[in-house]
């Protein structure tokens, strides 16, 4: 998942260097959505190896 929110700011990135700001300020946004969504996964995991008693990582 954080590749895809990579890829989506890369993408973003190219976008608005060639001047679609349309299609780079959509790039962006499905880019914070996804990172986001990541971040909170990761969260839920860390919570959970904690509470099964593995330290985390």
């Amino acid at each position: 998942m954080l590749s895809w929110a990579i890829t989506f700011l890369i993408i973003a990135v190219i976008a608005g260097l060639l001047g679609f700001t349309g299609i780079a300020g959509t790039a962006v946004g499905i880019a914070e959505v996804l990172f986001f969504i990541f971040i909170i996964l990761f969260i839920v995991a860390m919570i959970a190896r904690a509470v099964r008693g593995k330290p985390p990582m």
